[in-house]
């Protein structure tokens, strides 16, 4: 007999999650400003799919080279402390690049560095804070709490860049060659983080990884007992592949100030919209499953609403209307929402607390490395034709296109997929060591 449900909201009793999830809304607001604006940056300067496409790349460089080591950090040391300095060093390279901006020494390779840096801090940053959401709640909070986090950074996604799109539109960010109005956006991601540090001072849980033997083990041996983990759980290794595959073939957001541009007609203001459009669908989406939580039976629900992120994708990648492409984009944000309830679930209830952080930093490589590599992808696509319009929209359509061919696979050959239901009695029966 399954266990009651719970409802989602019941996480928010939580004192210490309360506040954490509030400084991270306006985190997370921040982070997405500034990633808006650097993807129209790139675009002003350069007017070319394949360097937005390259943003991507190096994105996910640093986060495959650093990831796996920010979470055996996470799993040893304090992870109040680790996130800590990771949210000032972000701070003080969004100051930076705000500064670069605003004084006219800005160009593409310093835009990209100074996302690299961003993006190998995080690989250090996301381990720490994932691992340390369980330890905010009771356990049977846990599902609840892991999916109004999904709401928190999803409301951000509709509000930041929302307000990216006013504050580049109304400094002229349109203009062929006019960047100096998109530091505002760095410096407001730069003061965000002052609530995230607030927050991490003020919380009365431990930080500290629960004691464990794997601690005493070198760095080899500590990533070799992450690894024979993960491959000893076939259903978090099955999930995190399909979203890899998924998101690598239908990532193209990037692609967005081509379509806004040249495809829609509609500007950085329109910009700003679309990119907010993925957010309102994953929000409302949210909103609906907290107030009808998911099915145990959550294999085949996974399996479409993959299907259905990739589909919209196809939709989002032939549209010449507004309209219709902001619907696609919420759709796929609503499906993604989804697929990643279902799949941060799996990973929390089955992952020891003293295996979260590496555990977290090898799903960072599937769930932020298929995106950025995909987002390379499209760019290369797109870019080779002559019409970037054109090209974006072959890229776009194709993308989704291969991303419904991977589920009819996965659907095919994979039956712990297929036939997966979550109980919650496998948090209690997961083992403390491996």
């Amino acid at each position: 007999m399954d266990e009651p449900r719970q409802r989602p909201y019941r996480a928010l009793r939580h004192r210490d999650f309360r506040l954490l999830g509030t400084a991270t809304l306006i985190s997370i607001i921040g982070t997405q400003m500034q990633n808006v604006g650097i993807d129209w940056h790139i675009y002003v300067l350069t007017h070319s799919p394949l360097a937005l496409g390259a943003v991507g790349l190096v994105r996910v460089v640093p986060l495959i080279a650093f990831s796996m080591w920010g979470g055996i950090i996470a799993d040893r040391h304090d992870r109040k402390r680790v996130q800590f300095t990771t949210q000032a060093i972000m701070a003080v390279i969004a100051v930076l690049l705000g500064i670069a901006t605003w004084m006219g020494r800005d160009s593409v390779w310093l835009v990209y560095l100074l996302t690299a840096l961003t993006a190998a801090t995080n690989a250090f940053d996301a381990p720490a804070r994932q691992a340390l959401v369980p330890r905010l709640v009771s356990k049977e909070d846990l599902p609840g709490a892991l999916s109004l986090n999904l709401t928190i950074m999803y409301v951000a996604m509709i509000t930041g860049p929302a307000l990216a799109g006013i504050v580049i539109g109304a400094s002229g960010g349109r203009a062929a060659h006019s960047t100096h109005g998109l530091a505002p956006l760095y410096f407001a991601n730069a003061l965000s983080f002052v609530a995230v540090l607030v927050a991490l001072f003020s919380l009365q849980a431990s930080g500290k990884p629960d004691p464990a033997a794997n601690q005493r083990e070198g760095w080899v041996a500590s990533l070799h007992a992450g690894w024979r983990f993960l491959f000893s759980r076939p259903i978090i290794l099955w999930t995190m592949a399909l979203d890899f595959l998924a998101t690598l073939f239908s990532g193209a957001i990037s692609l967005l100030p081509i379509v806004a541009d040249q495809v829609l007609h509609v500007g950085a203001t329109g910009y700003g919209w679309l990119r907010a459009a993925p957010g309102a669908g994953a929000l409302l989406a949210s909103v609906y499953t907290s107030v009808h939580p998911l099915p145990r039976r959550q294999g085949p629900l996974l399996l479409w609403s993959i299907a259905a992120y990739g589909a919209a994708t196809v939709v989002y990648g032939f549209s010449h209307n507004l309209y219709l492409t902001v619907a696609a984009l919420a759709f796929t944000g609503a499906a993604d929402l989804v697929s990643t309830v279902i799949r941060a679930t799996i990973r929390q209830v089955l992952t020891p607390d003293e295996l979260r952080g590496r555990i977290t930093a090898f799903n960072m490589i599937f769930f932020i490395g298929g995106p950025q590599l995909g987002e390379m992808e499209a760019g290369f696509v797109a870019a080779l034709f002559r019409s970037a319009a054109f090209g974006t929209m072959v890229s776009i359509m194709s993308g989704g296109a291969a991303t419904l061919v991977i589920v009819v696979l996965v659907a095919m050959f994979a039956p712990v997929v297929r036939n997966y239901t979550l109980t919650l009695s496998e948090a209690a029966a997961s083992p403390a060591k491996d």
